[in-house]
């Protein structure tokens, strides 16, 4: 394997470069149109403007627009009106509503159609620049969303069926036979397991398999500041806070029609815990600074580390909110409890990773697994990935993954580091690779430790070429 490898990012969808944006710009004052026009061809690629519907449905035949900025009221047919044909034509691209006549009907008609967004005339340039990028930030996140969705569908369809969950173990079954029974229902589901042993995973599954239409939506508590989890989860008004310039929707907004993923819920502050509970009871969020409540569509699903149940015992966890989370409970098994799921893993793992790389996958021999699977693993599947990770860049295998079975915390060292069931035959043969890998792939040298010659060497390793090197 190539030692100096780039490093690649697999957390991040590929996606092609952006192109400049496409926007056309619809109003009968000639003074907006020139002012939004020098405003906008600033920072984007294309901007069009038009003083009527008819001139804008020419621009729209001739162009493709990402944005449009329509003003409600036009001469002969309204902005609304034509912005309705659009969509109901399956035209979805984002509209920006602008008009002087803040009246009720015309804000329930510009939200009817999707709007991204409603302002109002007269206008800074500040506050049209940042409606415009707030609106191609939601897409583009969007874009994002549906590429890496599309990517852990077709892999996980590919591999391992389902549910998504890698392993054949007893304890592997049983969670994945418990995400196809809760999927479908609306029902709260609580994930415990260590750090490392794939609770994000199994919440995904369950995304998977619930066929709802809406997004995931993965929340650390321990990663937001306590001052600020409130209106991350449920938003914010303009002025709400200090630095809030802006009004914001929350996490629940966004999850609506899909999954609010709660990870470490034990460290939620106990003030938060509280209108959590009443978010579950009620269906409703208020937003921070507001007098309204609005109602939520999002279906929770929690995560901890820690043995909540011990946690309502000692007094740090809400009792109450521990019922309304603890309707179906998934128990993460470690790494050391399903050892023999590691051959598996490791064949995942290193192809993936090997893919991602650009590389050739690794070949691990029997004592390469049977070190692995001697292994106490503290750190669960997330550390295996990451020794697979270094063995696929460094390009060293045998002797670099030999090394952690003597370290392995909790155990004692084997008194011999083969198998008792191999038979004389492999015993010499995965020697003889041992000691081939410790003089560096040199056959001539690794003849001369082992007191053979180099004919005999290649040999006996012969049956077993692709762990042999020239």
């Amino acid at each position: 394997m190539n030692p100096s490898l780039a490093e690649s990012r697999p957390d991040r969808p590929r996606t092609e470069p952006e192109r400049p944006a496409s926007i056309l710009v619809v109003d009968d004052e000639p003074g907006i149109r020139d002012f939004l026009q020098r405003a906008l061809a600033k920072r984007h690629g294309l901007v069009e403007v038009a003083e009527n519907v008819d001139t804008a449905a020419e621009l729209c035949q001739r162009y493709h627009f990402d944005l449009l900025i329509v003003d409600i009221r036009l001469p002969g047919r309204s902005g609304l009106d034509w912005v309705t044909e659009l969509r109901a034509a399956g035209n979805d691209m984002d509209v920006i509503f602008i008009t002087a006549y803040a009246d009720m009907d015309a804000t329930i008609g510009a939200l009817r159609t999707g709007a991204a967004d409603f302002v109002l005339k007269p206008f800074r340039v500040e506050q049209i620049l940042t409606a415009v990028e707030r609106c191609f930030e939601r897409r583009r996140l969007a874009r994002e969303n549906t590429v890496l969705r599309r990517q852990v569908d077709t892999f996980v369809d590919r591999l391992y069926g389902a549910s998504g969950m890698i392993g054949q173990s007893a304890a592997m079954q049983e969670v994945g036979e418990i995400i196809r029974q809760i999927a479908p229902t609306p029902t709260s589901v609580l994930i415990e397991g260590e750090t490392g042993t794939g609770k994000e995973l199994a919440a995904r599954a369950i995304h998977r398999l619930s066929n709802l239409s809406g997004p995931l939506v993965p929340v650390n508590c321990v990663a937001i500041s306590p001052d600020l989890l409130e209106s991350e989860l449920f938003g914010h008004t303009k002025g709400a806070f200090t630095g809030a310039h802006q009004a914001r929707d929350g996490l629940f907004s966004f999850a609506t029609g899909g999954i609010l993923f709660l990870d470490e819920i034990s460290e939620m502050p106990g003030t938060m815990q509280a209108k959590l509970l009443r978010v579950l009871e009620s269906r409703r969020i208020r937003p921070v600074g507001s007098d309204r409540e609005l109602a939520v569509d999002a279906r929770i699903v929690t995560a901890t580390n820690k043995n909540l149940a011990e946690e309502v015992r000692k007094g740090r966890f809400r009792e109450d909110l521990f019922y309304r989370l603890n309707v179906v409970t998934i128990k993460m098994p470690t790494l050391r409890q399903r050892p023999e799921d590691i051959p598996e893993l490791v064949d995942f793992l290193g192809k993936t990773l090997a893919a991602e790389l650009g590389v050739a996958p690794p070949t691990f021999g029997r004592e390469d697994i049977h070190a692995l699977q001697a292994y106490n693993w503290p750190g669960n599947v997330r550390e295996l990935r990451n020794l697979i990770e270094r063995t696929v860049l460094l390009g060293r295998l045998p002797s670099d993954i030999m090394s952690i079975q003597g370290s392995a915390p909790g155990r004692e060292s084997p008194t011999s580091p083969f198998p008792a069931e191999w038979t004389l035959a492999e015993v010499e043969k995965s020697h003889m690779r041992r000691v081939l890998e410790s003089a560096g792939g040199n056959k001539s040298e690794a003849a001369r430790r082992l007191g053979i010659s180099r004919k005999t060497l290649e040999r006996k390793l012969r049956s077993d070429s692709a762990l042999t090197r020239t």
